[in-house]
C-alpha cells in the first residue's frame, strides 16, 4: 500500500527543490539541449551528456543531475524527429520509429507523425513517471529477483517476439536476428580477453560501434535508395491544424500509447533492457493485436505511437534500479550514476531517506522538464519538417557530411566511418532482398548480454543447463518464446497447406 501522506510530503519536498529559479533553469538546458542532439543523427545523449559531466563538478549535485536527466529524456524526444524526416534514428531506441514513422513523412504526414511522437512522448513520460513515484520500492525488489538465467531468457523472449510478431516475414526477421548476434561476437572476449574478429582494430576491442551500425544500417541505404532513383519529393510547410490527427488515429493512438506506456514502464525497470527493447516489444504488440497488421510498415500511426510511448516510459522508469539499487540499465544509466558518486552521493536503497532532496526533487524534475519538452516540440514541428525543403542537391551531401562527422565524434575514431560505410551498403543490399535491419539491431545490442548472462549462468551451476528452467522466471520467459517458436511454425503449414489449396 502506498503511503498517501508520505507521499504527499515527499512531493512538496520535491516541487520545493524543482521549481527553484536554478532547478527550472537547468532543467530548460538539459531539455534543449537534449531535443537539439537527439534531433542530430550520429551525436546522442550519451556524447552529450560526456561532454557536460565535467562541467557539472561545481554545481549542487541535484542542480546536476536535474540537467543530465533533462538531456537524456529530452534525446528521447528529439530522437524520433530524425527517424521521421530522414530515416536516421537520432538514438538507439527510436530505431523502430523509422519503420512507420518515415512512410507516414513519405505520404505526406509528416506534421502528423511528429504531432503524434511529441503528444506519446508526453504521454509514456508522465506514465513512466506515475509508477517511479508510486511504486518504485515494490518494482525495485521485482528486478532484484532477476538474475542471469532471467535476463538470458527474457533476451531470448525479447528476440523471437521482435522476430515473430512484428513481421510479415518472420523467417527472413529470424535470420536478421541471427546475423545480429553473429554480430555481437566481435570484441574482447569477457572471460579469456580474447580478442574476436577485431583484426586488428582497436576501435572493435570494445564491439562494433552501435550509432556507426545503426545509422548504416537505417540512414545510408535510404540515402543511396533516393539518390538513384530521383524520386526524393520536398514536404510542403503544414499548419497547426494540418498537425492534428484525425478523430480514427486518435481512436488508434489512444489504446496504443496506453499498451506502450505500460510496456515502456515494465521494461525500463529491468536493469539491462531499456528503451531499446521496450519500443520493438511495444512495436510487436501493436502489430499482433492488429485487425489490419499489413499496414504496419507502411505508415500506420499506432507503429508510431506506441514505440515512442514505450520509449520515453522506459526513459522514466530506468531511474527506479539506478537510484534505489545502484544498478544502471543502460551507458546512459551508467554515466548518471557516476555524476551522483563524483558528487559523494551513493546510490541504492539509502539515497530516498539519506538524501530525498534528490530524490523528490528529481522526480518532480521529471514532470517540469517534459511540460517543457510538450510546449517546446509542437511548435517547432514545422521547423523539422522544413529541414526537407532544402534543395537535395544540398540536403543530400550535406547530411552525408554531418552523419560522417556525428559517427566520429562518438569515439574521435576513423574507423567508425569505415564501419559506417561496411553497414551502410550491408543495410541497402538487406533493403534489395527484403530482409529487415531492426531485428539484426537488435540481435547486435542484445549479444553480448545474452552472451554474458549465459556463460555467467553456466559458471554458477557448473555447467548444468537445467539452471534455466529450475527458476520460474526464467522457465516462464523461455516457455513463452518456445510457444511464439510453435505457434510461428504452426502458422506456415497453415499458409503452405492454404496456398496449396488455392
Amino acid at each position: 500500500m502506498v503511503d498517501l501522506a508520505a507521499l504527499s510530503e515527499n512531493l512538496a519536498l520535491g516541487f520545493s527543490v524543482a521549481l527553484s529559479w536554478e532547478a527550472l533553469f537547468y532543467a530548460m538546458i538539459g531539455v534543449t539541449l537534449g531535443t537539439f542532439v537527439g534531433v542530430l543523427p550520429g551525436v546522442g545523449t550519451m556524447s552529450a551528456i560526456a561532454m557536460l559531466l565535467p562541467l557539472t563538478f561545481l554545481m549542487e549535485p541535484a542542480l546536476a543531475i536535474i540537467m543530465l536527466a533533462g538531456i537524456y529524456y529530452g534525446g528521447a524526444y528529439g530522437g524520433s524527429t530524425a527517424s521521421i524526416l530522414l530515416n536516421l534514428p537520432g538514438t538507439p531506441s527510436s530505431a523502430v520509429t523509422c519503420l512507420d514513422g518515415y512512410p507516414m513523412a513519405r505520404n505526406g504526414r509528416a506534421g502528423v507523425a511528429l504531432f503524434v511522437t511529441t503528444i506519446a512522448s508526453f504521454a509514456g513520460s508522465i506514465m513512466g513517471l506515475m509508477l517511479l513515484a508510486l511504486v518504485a520500492p515494490p518494482l525495485a525488489q521485482f528486478a532484484l529477483q532477476f538474475r542471469s538465467p532471467e535476463y538470458f531468457s527474457l533476451m531470448v523472449l525479447g528476440l523471437m517476439a521482435a522476430a515473430i510478431l512484428a513481421s510479415s516475414s518472420p523467417f527472413r526477421s529470424l535470420a536478421s536476428v541471427v546475423l545480429g548476434l553473429l554480430l555481437g561476437v566481435v570484441g574482447i572476449d569477457m572471460l579469456s580477453g580474447t580478442s574476436r574478429f577485431t583484426f586488428g582494430w582497436p576501435t572493435l576491442f570494445d564491439g562494433l560501434p552501435l550509432v556507426a551500425v545503426v545509422i548504416g544500417l537505417f540512414g545510408v541505404p535510404e540515402l543511396i535508395a533516393n539518390v538513384r532513383s530521383g524520386n526524393y519529393q520536398r514536404p510542403q510547410a503544414v499548419r497547426m491544424r494540418d498537425m492534428l490527427p484525425s478523430r480514427d488515429d486518435w481512436k488508434r493512438i489512444r489504446p496504443a500509447m496506453l499498451r506502450g506506456g505500460s510496456i515502456g514502464a515494465f521494461f525500463g525497470a529491468l536493469p539491462g533492457t531499456g528503451g531499446m527493447i521496450a519500443s520493438f516489444m511495444a512495436y510487436a504488440v501493436e502489430k499482433r493485436v492488429s485487425r489490419t497488421p499489413a499496414r504496419f510498415g507502411k505508415g500506420a500511426i499506432e507503429g508510431v505511437a506506441a514505440p515512442e510511448t514505450a520509449n520515453n516510459s522506459a526513459v522514466q522508469t530506468a531511474f527506479i534500479p539506478t537510484l534505489t539499487l545502484g544498478i544502471p540499465g543502460d551507458p546512459v544509466m551508467a554515466l548518471m550514476l557516476g555524476a551522483l558518486m563524483i558528487h559523494g552521493i551513493t546510490p541504492g536503497t539509502a539515497l530516498i531517506t539519506s538524501n530525498p532532496d534528490i530524490f523528490w526533487g528529481l522526480i518532480v524534475s521529471f514532470l517540469v522538464g517534459n511540460v517543457m519538452l510538450l510546449l517546446l516540440n509542437i511548435p517547432l514541428i514545422n521547423l523539422w519538417i522544413r529541414v526537407l525543403s532544402i534543395p537535395r542537391q544540398i540536403l543530400f551531401p550535406a547530411i552525408t557530411a554531418f552523419v560522417c562527422i556525428g559517427v566520429y565524434s562518438v569515439n574521435l575514431a576513423v574507423a567508425d566511418i569505415v564501419v559506417l560505410m561496411v553497414f551502410g551498403l550491408l543495410g541497402y543490399a538487406l533493403m534489395l532482398l527484403r530482409f529487415q535491419t531492426a531485428p539484426l539491431v537488435l540481435g547486435l545490442i542484445l549479444g553480448p548480454m545474452m552472451e554474458e548472462n549465459l556463460r555467467r549462468s553456466l559458471l554458477i551451476s557448473r555447467g548444468d543447463p537445467m539452471v534455466f528452467l529450475e527458476r520460474p522466471i526464467s522457465a516462464t520467459f523461455l516457455g513463452l518464446a518456445g510457444l511464439l517458436l510453435v505457434w510461428l511454425v504452426v502458422s506456415e503449414i497453415r499458409r503452405r497447406r492454404q496456398l496449396r489449396a488455392t
